[in-house]
C-alpha cells in the first residue's frame, strides 16, 4: 500500500471518529489530495469537497482570497495558503481544511521562490497554520511530495488538537 493511501486512510479514520468533515483547496497539486482521499472507500463520511483553484481569479471567486493578498504576497505564499483554507471552510460544510499552492515546475520560478517551493495551509476551525516547503525533482515528483506532505500535515495537526 502506498504512503498516500496509508496517510489518507489514517486521516479518514481520525476524522470519522470525530465526526468531522474535510475540505481541500489545491493549486499546484491540481486535485491530487482530493483524489487520494476519494480513493478511500467510504470517504464520503469525512470528505465534503475539494476546490481546485489554479488561477488567481478562481482563488478570488471560489474562495474569496482577497485580491490585496494576492497582489502583496503572490499566489505562492503563507498568506494565500491561509486565505485558501479560510475560504474552503466558509464555502463548504467542512470542519477542517487544507491547502496547497506552489511552483511545481518546470517553469514559474520567481526570485526567492524556486521551482519546488510549495506553501501549505491547515485549518482546524478558526486556527490556521501554514508551512513553506522546498521539494526537489520534476513536476510529478514535486506534486507527489506535496500530496504526501499535505495529508501528513493534517494528520499531525489533528493528533495534536
Amino acid at each position: 500500500m502506498s504512503d498516500i493511501i496509508v496517510l489518507a486512510t489514517e486521516l479518514g479514520l481520525l476524522l470519522k471518529q470525530r465526526q468531522w468533515m474535510l475540505s481541500t483547496t489545491e493549486s499546484c497539486t491540481g486535485g491530487g489530495v482530493a483524489a487520494a482521499i476519494t480513493d478511500i472507500a467510504g470517504s464520503s463520511a469525512w470528505f465534503d469537497c475539494g476546490f481546485v483553484t489554479y488561477s488567481n481569479a478562481a482563488k478570488m471567486r471560489l474562495l474569496q482570497v482577497p485580491e490585496s493578498t494576492l497582489a502583496a504576497y503572490g499566489a505562492v505564499s503563507d498568506e494565500t495558503a491561509a486565505a485558501m483554507c479560510q475560504g474552503a471552510l466558509a464555502n463548504s460544510q467542512a470542519t477542517v481544511a487544507l491547502s496547497t499552492t506552489g511552483i511545481a515546475g518546470p517553469d514559474g520560478a520567481v526570485p526567492g521562490k524556486p521551482v519546488g517551493t510549495v506553501y501549505f495551509g491547515w485549518a482546524i476551525g478558526d486556527k490556521v497554520t501554514t508551512q513553506r516547503m522546498q521539494f526537489s525533482g520534476d513536476r510529478q515528483a514535486v506534486r507527489a511530495q506535496s500530496v504526501v506532505h499535505a495529508l501528513q500535515g493534517m494528520l499531525d495537526r489533528l493528533k495534536q488538537d
